[in-house]
């Protein structure tokens, strides 16, 4: 044969090249089925198990309230019974259940108001606070109450306070004017349980001031 007879170049063309493709490999029916479906199935039981999870997540309860800590007040009342140049206020003898969570003395003697502010969780978890301070009674009261009018009187332990309510903020308020202090009790409570920690403060005796060095 000749170069250029056309089974000449064929023929090289198969040697030369590269080799023809695996003819695929026969498989029956069961196995064809067991290759085709596994992924599905894996695919569909982890759709089952997320779908689990979620389910579980929206049906479990959280709390929607927020834990607050326990404060120790107790030095916050040493150093008011010496820095407060007026006679001081501090709950005694309040049910367990009562748990303070914020305490909080401002001010400076001599150079403006002293003010002290008790923070508690009510048995009821509601809010109640007792704020005290010398600043001038109408601001203070304002300020505490967010109200400027009163709308009613409750006695508590032999003693007349005044009744103070905020409607859009549920904020019910106790009001004691004496002549060197004023006394709010205010929170989102009852005006029973405010009554409660208004009944409750004892009048503490001044702390001695002890005198500067003599000039010499």
């Amino acid at each position: 044969m000749s170069v250029g007879d056309p089974e000449t170049v064929t023929d090289r063309t198969t040697h030369a090249g590269t080799a023809p493709a695996p003819e695929p490999t026969p498989v029956s029916p069961a196995v064809y089925k067991r290759l085709t479906t596994g992924l599905g199935g894996f695919t569909m039981a982890m759709l089952a198990c997320l779908t689990l999870v979620g389910v579980i997540v929206l049906i479990t309860p959280r709390s929607q309230k927020e834990t607050l800590p326990t404060v120790d007040y107790a030095p916050h009342t040493r150093a008011l019974l010496i820095s407060a140049p007026y006679t001081s206020y501090v709950p005694q003898g309040l049910p367990a259940r009562w748990r303070p969570t914020s305490s909080r003395l401002t001010g400076e003697r001599g150079k403006e108001p002293v003010a002290w502010h008790l923070g508690f969780v009510t048995p009821t978890d509601e809010y109640a606070a007792l704020e005290q301070s010398d600043e001038r009674p109408e601001v203070f009261v304002a300020r505490m109450t967010n109200r400027n009018q009163r709308v009613g009187a409750q006695q508590i332990a032999g003693a007349s306070w005044d009744q103070y309510f905020r409607e859009d903020k549920k904020q019910r308020s106790l009001v004691r004017r004496l002549p060197d202090v004023t006394l709010v009790v205010t929170g989102t409570a009852s005006y029973d349980e405010l009554a409660v920690l208004a009944g409750s403060l004892r009048p503490q005796p001044k702390a001695a001031v002890s005198p500067g060095p003599s000039p010499t």
